[in-house]
């Protein structure tokens, strides 16, 4: 098979839709050019302290004293981990030939920060932002063998996001290492004259079906308009084949759109059990059927509303919970692989992740893709973190941040797991600078993506005299950083401050999008996590007491690289703050978050005979209530138990299917009388759909 038999690769990421590759490498012709060429090996790379290398020459040849990497790539770890300034990569390739391509474009998953893009010696753009991707046509500039070169620089500035941060502290740090580097992939798309360059994906549901309406972006490099099928179907989570429409198109020279709507009947819902996930495929055809190219997306169906003070998913009333992950670890920095990002996410889907602003910054596809099948909320954000009013009146943060956001919903925004978009963090919102600059990315949001809600992380809100002092009341709902017992001072003050933000906004629904407790607030790491497991214990109970909080997520999964927020002394270091470190070593905290996020409580108890000996067992699960955090519906859950013997060998074993999970449910069980063990293990276990455990308890006798 020829290794252009492949499915062109959207910006959705590496998960796009392998069980459609088949299908797509049936429809492979000549005529049939759609292909993804990866380039993430062989590279050289340096560094370049002295910012000499485009006087040097390096844009159209490779220097002397270069290292062999791979990317994705950061040069921060290792020789250069404390390295700020500009640093170049050198490859060559040769030209996509067979079949002739009549487009080639270059892609960068991200590079951060600040990048600039030569092809042989001919400098094809630059690209500010370091965690979205971009591309360049380079179909005019390719020869039979190809120099390319890329110069990146990771220094902040006031007007860089991020940026200097600390609201108007002069040089400050934001609060994450500055890992310079191409730290996703790189590849090249190749295509026939004609293109689908992406989809935009929306859906409405109705009482008993949806509509799904797909904004096709196309692109022709014919020097006249062509005239072609459109064909788009959906498959559904079973890859099943389900709605589809034909119809004649007439394609102009250059970039084009056409919006397309199909109706699904009884659509599989997108829920937090049930992360049903569609894919959409839109093919062009010549009149006669020839392929001339394809696109495949995935999108979700469900309905995300505000109504009364309260999150809905589906109509259903849902209090979550989660925590905020960095892109980090010492072996890998912000250059992630797919196996980190699977175990760490494995990890918080164990520790009940079913809400989260991820971190300060537009996700790698991976995340995202994983969030839509296992059922976890987002709320991506770009990283406007701690600017003060100078800095977010200014017109080319505004434009910038305009610019990120705009990336981050066209290569994000088909992903039913996010409901929300972030402006920024901690930022000065409480200004008149402030509330101009979220009015502005409100509306700009709105224009892009009038379906999702917009808000921002704030840390103000109980500093605040009235609520139209702050652009709190300019969002759709609010998410309130809080550290009582650190840096919003004492643990006692939650309470009130809750409560004051209740009464300046009676209307909004409220999400605690960070709070926990910073380690340098202890004397050592020991302490500081017995502290951890303090505040979720006190405080948790706090914001479930308060049915207009909807949900409430931990800061943060692990302790992650920095120059702020450090044990004193420290100039550089791993800020203590997760509940694993940064080898991802778990804590104390980690069982105890663990436990407290169960979305059902599951007690046990033997049942002795008057010699003292167990005759039986049982055990009752109870869903929390709506007063409890996490809460949610719980449908098609199983109530499973087991009894091993002294040497762990299974003796007897039940379960309970439980369609709908509403009320407490009691299972018991007899013990052997003619077992000659003495020593037994009950495990009562209860399974999510999907076979995952939502809750577990163990009993041991004697």
């Amino acid at each position: 098979m020829s290794e252009f038999c492949v499915m062109r690769w959207s910006a959705r990421g590496a998960l796009r839709l392998a069980r459609v590759i088949a299908l797509g490498c049936l429809l492979a012709s000549a005529a049939f050019g759609s292909t993804r060429i990866d380039l993430n090996r062989g590279w050289t790379f340096r560094t370049d302290p002295e910012q000499s290398g485009e006087a040097s020459g390096w844009s159209s040849r490779v220097p002397a004293a270069t290292d062999s990497i791979n990317v994705p790539h950061t040069w921060n770890i290792g020789r250069d981990h404390a390295y700020l300034g500009t640093a170049w990569y050198f490859r060559s390739f040769e030209a996509p030939s067979q079949p002739a391509p009549a487009q080639v474009e270059l892609h960068f998953g991200a590079t951060f920060y600040s990048a600039r893009v030569w092809l042989n010696g001919v400098e094809l753009g630059r690209h500010e932002g370091g965690f979205t991707a971009y591309s360049f046509d380079i179909t005019q500039h390719l020869r039979p063998v190809n120099f390319l070169a890329v110069e990146i620089d990771n220094r902040p500035g006031i007007a860089t996001i991020p940026g200097f941060g600390a609201r108007g502290e002069p040089q400050a740090w934001y609060d994450w290492w500055a890992y310079g580097g191409i730290v996703r992939d790189v590849w090249l798309t190749t295509s026939g004259p004609l293109q689908v360059r992406r989809q935009q994906i929306r859906s409405e549901v109705h009482e008993a079906s949806a509509l799904v309406h797909d904004r096709i972006f196309l692109r022709s490099a014919a020097s006249r308009a062509s005239t072609v099928r459109l064909r788009t179907t959906t498959l559904g989570p079973d890859n099943l084949a389900g709605a589809s429409t034909s119809r004649s198109l007439t394609v102009a020279p250059g970039e084009s759109e056409v919006e397309v709507t199909l109706e699904l009947a009884k659509p599989a819902l997108w829920s937090i059990d049930r992360p049903n996930v569609y894919s959409m495929l839109v093919e062009l055809v010549k009149a006669d059927g020839t392929p001339l190219d394809q696109h495949t997306d995935t999108f979700g169906v469900r309905r995300i509303e505000i109504r009364d003070r309260h999150l809905l998913v589906n109509g259903e009333h849902v209090r979550l919970t989660g925590m905020a992950r960095h892109e980090d670890s010492p072996w890998e920095g912000l250059a992630e692989t797919a196996g980190t990002m699977r175990h760490d996410y494995d990890d918080m889907k164990a520790l009940q992740v079913t809400l989260t602003r991820p971190v300060h910054y537009p996700q790698h596809p991976f995340i995202l893709d994983y969030a839509d099948r296992h059922g976890i909320l987002l709320i991506p954000e770009i990283p406007v973190w701690q600017f003060n009013e100078a800095q977010l009146s200014d017109p080319k943060v505004l434009a910038l941040a305009q610019q990120q956001m705009r990336e981050m919903i066209e290569q994000a925004g088909n992903h039913p797991s996010i409901f929300a978009w972030s402006v920024l963090n901690e930022s000065a919102t409480a200004t008149p600078g402030g509330i101009a600059y979220v009015r502005a990315m409100r509306d700009f949001i709105r224009k892009l993506d009038p379906g999702r809600f917009v808000s921002y992380a704030d840390d103000n809100l109980p500093k605040l005299e009235r609520a139209d002092q702050s652009a709190a009341n300019d969002v759709d709902f609010l998410m309130m950083n809080q550290y009582f017992g650190a840096w919003h001072g004492p643990a006692e003050a939650l309470v009130p401050s809750l409560d004051k933000v209740e009464r300046m906004f009676p209307d909004k629904v409220v999400i605690i999008s960070e709070f926990g407790f910073p380690g340098i607030f202890a004397s050592n790491p020991a302490a500081a996590d017995r502290a951890r497991v303090k505040t979720m214990r006190d405080q948790l109970p706090e914001l479930a007491r308060r049915d207009w909080i909807a949900g409430a997520i931990l800061w943060c999964y692990q302790d992650y690289k920095s120059r702020r927020n450090l044990w004193p002394g420290q100039e550089e270091g791993y800020v203590e703050h997760g509940v694993v470190d940064e080898n991802r070593q778990r804590k104390p905290s980690y069982a105890v978050w663990k436990d407290l996020n169960t979305p059902a409580r599951i007690e046990a108890r033997w049942n002795l005979a008057p010699s003292g000996a167990p005759t039986d067992f049982t055990a009752t699960a109870t869903p929390n209530s709506e007063q409890q955090l996490p809460s949610y519906p719980l449908h098609d859950y199983r109530l499973s138990w087991q009894l091993l013997d002294e040497k762990n060998q299974l003796v007897q074993s039940g379960e309970r299917p439980l369609a709908e999970f509403k009320a407490p449910q009691t299972i018991s069980g007899t013990l052997p009388q003619d077992s000659k063990s003495h020593v037994f293990h009950l495990i009562v276990t209860l399974l999510r759909p999907a076979g995952t455990v939502a809750a577990e308890r163990s009993l041991e006798w004697p």
